[in-house]
C-alpha cells in the first residue's frame, strides 16, 4: 500500500527514533509499504519518520542509480555495486574517508535540493528484515544514501547540514512545504 509522506514541518521527522523487536507488529507488511511508497514518490530511500513510524527502520535502493548510470556516475560508488537493503536499528559506529559535496533531495522536502557534504565512509551495525545482525562498511555513494535516511532516525533532515544563513534564505520555501503549498506528485502528510 502507497503510504503518505511526511512532510517538513510534522514533529516526527525531529524525533530520534527506538529500535524496535523482531514481534514489531506486521513489519513484513510496513517494510512492503515503504517500498511501495519509495518507489512511487521516485525516491531511493526512506525512513519510518516518513512515515509517521517514530521506529529505527528505513530502506534503500541505489541500484536503480547505479543500473541506470554512466562509468562518470558510477565513479561515485567507489568500486562498490548499487545496494537494495533493509536497515533495521541502525547504529553508525564510524564515519570516516574524505568528506566530499553532492547535490541531495528529500521525499519530505519535496522541489527542493541543496548541496551537502558528507564523509564517503561509514561502518554500521544493523539488522536486516530478518533480524540478522550484521556490521558493514559502505562508501561513495552508499554510503551517503545510508546517511541521508540514517540522519531521519536521528531527527535530522539534510537541511540542517546546510548553513544557517543559506537556511534563513530558504525560509519561505520551507514553509511553503511544511503547510502544503507544493504539488509532489505523490500523497503528503501535512503537520496540523
Amino acid at each position: 500500500m502507497i503510504l503518505p509522506v511526511v512532510a517538513y514541518g510534522h514533529p516526527v521527522l525531529r524525533q530520534v527514533c527506538l529500535d524496535i523487536t523482531p514481534d514489531y507488529p506486521n513489519l513484513d507488511i510496513l517494510i512492503a509499504d515503504m517500498w511501495e511508497t519509495m518507489y512511487h514518490s521516485h525516491g531511493m530511500g526512506i525512513a519510518a519518520p516518513q512515515i509517521n513510524k517514530a521506529i529505527r527502520l528505513f530502506v534503500i535502493d541505489t541500484e536503480q542509480v547505479y543500473d541506470n548510470s554512466d562509468e562518470e556516475e558510477r565513479a561515485q560508488f567507489e568500486g562498490e555495486k548499487g545496494l537494495k537493503k533493509v536497515f533495521i536499528n541502525a547504529h553508525i559506529s564510524e564515519r570516516t574517508g574524505h568528506e566530499w559535496s553532492c547535490d541531495e533531495g528529500c521525499l519530505s522536502l519535496p522541489g527542493f535540493r541543496e548541496e551537502v557534504t558528507r564523509e564517503n565512509i561509514i561502518t554500521m551495525t544493523y539488522c536486516d528484515e530478518h533480524f540478522v545482525e550484521k556490521t558493514e562498511t559502505f562508501r561513495g555513494f552508499n554510503a551517503r544514501v545510508i546517511q541521508h535516511e540514517y540522519d531521519h532516525i536521528e531527527g535530522k533532515l539534510f537541511i540542517d547540514r546546510i548553513s544557517l544563513i543559506k537556511r534563513k534564505l530558504l525560509k519561505k520555501k520551507l514553509e511553503d512545504i511544511s503547510t502544503g503549498k507544493v504539488k509532489p506528485g505523490y500523497k503528503m502528510l501535512f503537520a496540523k
